[in-house]
C-alpha cells in the first residue's frame, strides 16, 4: 500500500542552520515526551542548551540530551542503511548515543528479553536479527521517502529490538529517511500522542494500514506548516496549535 500512495512532496522550505536546530529541539522534546519522559519546554532549554541536569532525573535528562545530539545533526541525519548490515548497524550506533545515560538498558544491544505492550508481543529476541534483514528488500523497493519514512518506523516500532528507547529510535530512523529526500520532517505533539498510538495498534493487531498512513500524512502536513526560523514564534506557533495539551483537553489545530 505504501508503494501506491500517493504522498505529496512537502519540501524542506527552511533550510539554515538555525531552522533545523529548532526543529530538532522540538523534535526531541516530543518525541521523549511521547514515551513519558515529561519537562517543561524552559526545563529542556536548559537541558539541551545549557547542559543541566535536573536533580533526581539524571536518566531523563540524558535521553533528551542524546536524542537532540542525534536529531539536530544533519551530517548524522542523512544517512542512510544501504544493505541489511548497515540498517543493524545505524539503529545499534543511534541508540548507543540516545541510551547512553541509561547503560542498565544496554545501549545499542539488542535486547535478550522478550517485551510486550498490553497484549502486543514483540518480536522475539532470537529473530530481531533476522527480521531486520528481511525487511531491507521491502524498504527498498520503496520509492517516495515519506513511504520510506514510515515503512521504517513502523517496523522498529513494530520489532521493538531494544529494552527500552524504541519509539525515539523508530522516530529517529523515519526523520532520517525525510532529511535524506530533503522532505520536513515529523514530529507527533502532544495532544496526537493517542491518534499516533491508536494508528500504530491498528495496523500491529488488525493490519489495517489506512489510519496509520493518514495520521503521519497530518502530522507531517503540520509540522510542513511551522515557522522554524525563529525558537520564540516557532513555540507561540505550537502553543496555539495545541500541541502541549494532552489529547484529551484539545485538538491538534493545522
Amino acid at each position: 500500500m505504501l508503494k501506491q500512495h500517493p504522498f505529496e512532496y512537502r519540501k524542506e522550505r527552511s533550510t539554515s542552520s538555525q531552522a533545523f536546530q529548532n526543529f530538532a529541539f522540538f523534535e526531541a522534546y516530543f518525541s521523549n515526551y511521547i514515551e513519558g519522559t515529561e519537562f517543561r519546554v524552559e526545563e529542556a532549554k536548559d537541558i539541551v542548551f545549557k547542559g543541566v541536569f535536573i536533580e533526581n532525573r539524571i536518566g531523563d535528562t540524558h535521553d533528551i540530551k542524546g536524542t537532540y545530539e542525534i536529531v539536530s545533526n544533519p551530517f548524522e541525519m542523512r544517512k542512510l542503511p544501504s544493505d541489511d548490515e548497515s540498517l543493524i548497524q545505524l539503529l545499534q550506533a543511534r541508540h548507543a548515543i540516545i541510551m547512553k545515560g541509561r547503560l542498565d538498558k544496554r545501549p545499542g544491544q539488542f535486547k535478550q528479553r522478550s517485551n510486550r505492550a498490553g497484549n502486543t508481543l514483540f518480536v522475539e529476541p532470537s529473530l530481531v536479527r533476522g527480521t531486520l534483514q528481511k525487511a531491507f528488500e521491502p524498504y527498498q523497493a520503496l520509492e517516495h521517502p515519506l513511504a520510506r519514512a514510515l515503512f521504517m518506523m513502523f517496523l522498529v516500532s513494530e520489532i521493538h529490538p531494544f529494552e527500552d528507547g524504541n519509539g525515539r529510535i523508530a522516530r529517529v530512523m523515519m526523520n532520517a529517511e525525510l532529511v535524506a529526500g530533503q522532505l520536513t520532517k515529523i514530529i507527533i505533539p502532544t495532544v496526537y500522542r493517542e491518534d499516533y498510538l491508536l494508528a500504530l495498534r491498528k495496523l500491529t493487531r488488525r493490519q489495517i494500514p489506512d489510519a496509520y498512513i493518514r495520521m503521519m500524512d497530518r502530522a507531517q502536513a503540520f509540522s510542513h506548516s511551522l515557522n522554524l526560523n525563529d525558537f520564540d514564534a516557532l513555540l507561540h506557533q505550537l502553543e496555539m496549535s495545541n500541541a502541549f495539551m494532552e489529547s484529551d483537553e484539545g485538538r491538534l489545530i493545522v
